[in-house]
């Protein structure tokens, strides 16, 4: 049986990392009396403090603050909370303007004392303390500072952040840190960190010439260079090869769709500001598509009349736009056009358990392929403040979620609350070389939108009902992916997926004759260039080392009258001798690794 695990993070490095983030604002207060507080959570890999304070942090800074810190650190000084009223906290921080607002907040119940959570009103606040330090706070936080190794803690940089995420409000500057159990895990994570700098898929992607980002196409919007687009290729056709085996109908959909659409779907009420403005066209009304949910419940009305239709499998490499700020935008992980391996699946509630465990399995299949061998599941139930449907269907469409985690001998981790208001959902995360976590798959139940667009099928007893509607992507947008590949690979492409991936190098131009030749005799099966340049051999190797060919074969005198070539391979470092009727059976094998 498979374990069921909740969502929870490390609780001791939680409270830890906590803990810290209030000693930081301990520090900030103590340099820079007059310095205004904004909040400060722990992250996945450390803290941060948001302060609005009179200069403008240096490296120095941060170095003389992580010192004082330490000291405080040392001192062991014990947390204590108590509760206090709605006055006494406006008093406590009067001089804190961002405090009184979120006791505002907290107090009328628009917010929690996390600064994320509506709530009923309330009057009564909870604060911590730790040697003279106050603060507005729900927890937790460590007994007492001695349980933190002063060493295994360290500020990282300072970043502009609105007050509240609020673009109107405020620049506030946030302090990060890292904070792990012990020095050791932190040097190994800032190790990690560092070595996936020299990797970033922004910097191989533009040295490989895979893609490149121009400004007069427009910042966050992709230019596939050759290379890069041929990856693009291999990995779609990849999913498709699945795809088909699995029963889905590939469809097409335009770019552009009339309003009516999304103000069906509810993206003009609930997604309008993520939306490129809109297009009148002879007096109608268009928007550039974020989601290709609305063509593919139009196709369905178009191919689905009875029962016996169902499920209806529909897969698209839809290509949406989405506005993103130009601050977030990073790479290829946050893009304004980007493509998606989208599918819906149409199908009645009774079939949702058979076609979850169809999606799972495929995504876990597809995965493989990558080198993803440990994806980690993540169930999503019903929100408690609002959601849509019944509560049979929420806890008949849960448990077919559960049902098929199980009868496929998942683990899987529990977050209580974390569906959509239309339906709960399984994420699939990976993690990398560099051991980060990425999203990669989503499965979405959805009983929303099928009526909101009054999409129906005739059922066995003749009556009209609304499909259930399964979102799915196996890898998310292709552009992200393509990043995630390229630095969990470091660049090194494997072998199948290489743009090129055997090159033919000639010790002198009386070769090239002959290098056109066995190029012939490769082609059909594998990617082959050949350097023909007049550049010396050992130029002609570094270059192609430097563009990531998985494998160089060496041509010259020795190697035609003997038909026996070098084979240099990339990633191994060998160097093998193959026979020219050997080279293809050779090369083959590294298409199933």
């Amino acid at each position: 049986m498979p374990r069921i695990f909740k969502q929870a993070d490390d609780e001791l490095l939680l409270r830890k990392r906590h803990s810290l983030s209030h000693v930081l604002a301990q520090v900030v207060l103590e340099f820079w009396p007059e310095a205004q507080l904004g909040i400060g959570p722990p992250t996945k890999d450390g803290f941060y403090y948001d302060f609005l304070l009179p200069v403008s942090l240096t490296d120095r800074d941060l170095k003389a603050i992580e010192t004082r810190m330490r000291e405080i650190v040392k001192q062991g000084y014990r947390f204590s909370s108590r509760v206090i009223s709605i006055e006494e906290g406006k008093q406590l921080f009067k001089n804190q303007k961002f405090k009184l607002e979120l006791i505002e907040l907290i107090s009328s119940g628009k917010l929690d004392e996390n600064a994320s959570v509506e709530q009923g009103a309330v009057d009564k606040l909870l604060i911590y303390q730790h040697s003279s330090f106050i603060d507005l706070c729900r927890g937790p936080h460590v007994e007492s500072l001695s349980e933190i190794d002063e060493n295994s803690f360290c500020l990282t940089k300072v970043a502009g952040a609105y007050w509240r995420g609020d673009e109107t409000r405020e620049m506030l500057q946030r302090i990060y840190g890292y904070a792990f159990h012990t020095q050791e895990d932190l040097a190994n994570y800032v190790q990690k960190i560092e070595d996936a700098k020299k990797y970033d898929h922004k910097v191989l992607g533009q040295s490989l010439k895979f893609f490149s980002v121009c400004e007069n196409v427009g910042p966050g919007l992709i230019l596939w260079l050759p290379k890069g687009a041929l990856v693009r290729y291999l990995i779609e056709e990849k999913i498709r090869q699945r795809l088909f085996g699995h029963g889905y109908r590939f469809i097409h959909t335009p770019h552009i769709g009339k309003s009516i659409l999304w103000e069906t779907s509810g993206h003009l009420d609930n997604y309008k500001e993520n939306m490129f403005p809109e297009m009148i066209v002879e007096n109608d009304s268009y928007f550039l598509k974020p989601m290709n949910c609305p063509f593919h419940i139009e196709i369905f009305r178009t191919l689905v009349q009875s029962y016996r239709d169902l499920p209806l499998r529909l897969a698209e490499f839809g290509s949406v736009y989405r506005y993103e700020r130009s601050g977030t935008l990073h790479g290829l992980t946050r893009v304004r056009g980007l493509t998606q391996d989208d599918g819906h699946i149409f199908c009645s509630v009774e079939q949702i358990k058979s076609e979850i465990c169809s999606v799972l399995n495929l995504i876990i299949d597809l995965l493989k392929e990558f080198n993803f061998n440990n994806p980690q599941f993540y169930l999503s139930t019903r929100p408690k403040d609002f959601s849509v449907g019944s509560d049979e269907i929420w806890q008949t469409s849960e448990q077919s979620l559960i049902d098929a985690l199980d009868d496929l001998n998942l683990n899987y981790y529990v977050e209580e609350g974390g569906g959509a208001f239309y339906g709960p959902k399984i994420d699939v995360k990976v993690s990398d070389c560099f051991d980060r976590e990425w999203q990669i798959s989503t499965v979405q139940l959805d009983f929303n939108l099928p009526v909101r667009f009054g999409i129906s099928y005739t059922d066995s007893d003749g009556k009209k009902k609304h499909p259930i509607m399964i979102h799915r992507a196996l890898l998310g947008s292709l552009e992200r992916f393509f990043g995630l590949l390229l630095e969990n690979y470091k660049g090194e492409l494997p072998f199948w997926l290489s743009p090129e991936q055997i090159r033919l190098v000639t010790v002198s131009d009386k070769f090239n004759q002959f290098a056109l030749e066995l190029q012939g005799k490769l082609c059909p099966k594998f990617r082959v260039s050949i350097d023909a340049s007049a550049e010396r051999l050992s130029a002609k190797i570094r270059d192609a080392e430097l563009e990531r060919v998985p494998a160089i074969i060496t041509i010259g005198k020795k190697e035609i009258e003997e038909r026996v070539f070098p084979v240099r391979l990339r990633q191994t470092s060998e160097l093998k001798f193959i026979k020219e009727d050997e080279l293809i059976s050779y090369f083959s094998s590294f298409l199933h690794n």
